[in-house]
């Protein structure tokens, strides 16, 4: 389940309150593991999912981040091409090791019932965060350096993407058996930029991967495009399953993806927060719109932290009944 790990869980809350910012907690590999574990422990997902962040890779490229008490993370900047130059031209895998170290800790722990999922977040999403410094709402700090800078954006880009493919592979390579790739403001590119920024940069990734490690399982999410930007990632080689944001539609999206192609979603986390009837019902007509195809259900983003967990019991029970 996305964002398995986190404030919905009391256990996760009283972890969180022993590190002293949200990167300390990232790279404390005893708290990362557990905080992985707890929900393994209390739910017995499929999969554990590693705790970690999508801005890790830039925090390992030079550009140093934190996180601000309800206003998300803070980056330094990236206003000119110039500013590029401040970056390392590798990752600092020293600064990664935590979150490698986390994965083996993790990997020893679990049965071989259970999954190990690693992640990164797509070259366009962290890019985003790294020319605004911060999230916004449409991105429109990275949209416009990409229209004024188009050389020495795609420069960022591809430096993203060598850094996606080696810590990917290093997560493998500490036990991760599938690995996920989040572009989370995938929705926000009109269609020649989604093709230039989104789906190609991804292409790269998931033919290394393959490359690499051709029996690990690779995953895209591109959070809320269309259906035929959802077919277009899904038939990607090395891309062997597409997340569903909460707004897909199924229909469309299963006319447009391959049938070998594994589809995860995509129930509304609202939903899960809100419970009852509804969210009974909801399960059983993604089940019977998925029947008869690979599928990972899922949310179609992450759980809200004032689930009840009661909720999230109920949501287990029904997808694991008939």
């Amino acid at each position: 389940m996305m964002r398995q790990a986190g404030r919905y869980l009391p256990e996760y809350r009283e972890l969180r309150a022993t590190a002293p910012s949200f990167m300390d907690f990232c790279f404390d590999p005893a708290k990362a593991a557990e905080a992985t574990l707890q929900p393994i422990r209390r739910f017995g997902f499929d999969a554990a999912i590693i705790f970690s962040d999508i801005l890790v890779i830039p925090e390992a490229l030079g550009q140093k981040v934190t996180f601000e008490s309800g206003e998300g993370p803070r980056l330094r900047p990236t206003e000119t091409p110039a500013d590029l130059d401040l970056l390392s031209d590798r990752l600092d895998l020293a600064a990664l090791a935590p979150v490698y170290e986390a994965l083996e800790r993790v990997k020893a722990a679990l049965d071989d019932s259970t999954a190990l999922i690693g992640f990164c977040g797509a070259p366009w999403t962290i890019a985003s965060y790294m020319i605004a410094g911060r999230g916004t709402p449409d991105q429109a700090p990275a949209r416009r350096f990409a229209y004024q800078h188009p050389e020495a954006f795609q420069r960022l880009i591809d430096l993203i993407a060598r850094a996606c493919v080696e810590h990917l592979s290093l997560q493998v390579k500490a036990g991760a058996e599938v690995v996920q790739i989040f572009d989370s403001w995938a929705s926000v590119l009109p269609a020649p930029q989604f093709e230039r920024w989104c789906l190609e940069p991804v292409r790269t990734i998931a033919a290394h991967m393959h490359a690499r490690h051709p029996d690990t399982k690779v995953i895209a999410f591109p959070r809320g495009v269309s259906p035929s930007h959802v077919g277009a990632v899904a038939r990607l080689p090395g891309v062997n399953g597409v997340g569903l944001d909460t707004s897909a539609d199924l229909a469309d999206c299963l006319a447009h993806t391959p049938g070998d192609v594994t589809l995860q979603g995509n129930l509304d986390p609202l939903l899960l927060l809100a419970g009852g009837p509804e969210l009974v019902r909801e399960i059983a007509r993604i089940k019977t719109a998925l029947a008869g195809r690979p599928h990972i259900f899922n949310l179609g983003h992450g759980i809200l932290p004032p689930t009840p967990i009661e909720h999230v019991e109920t949501l287990i029970r029904e997808v694991r009944a008939g």
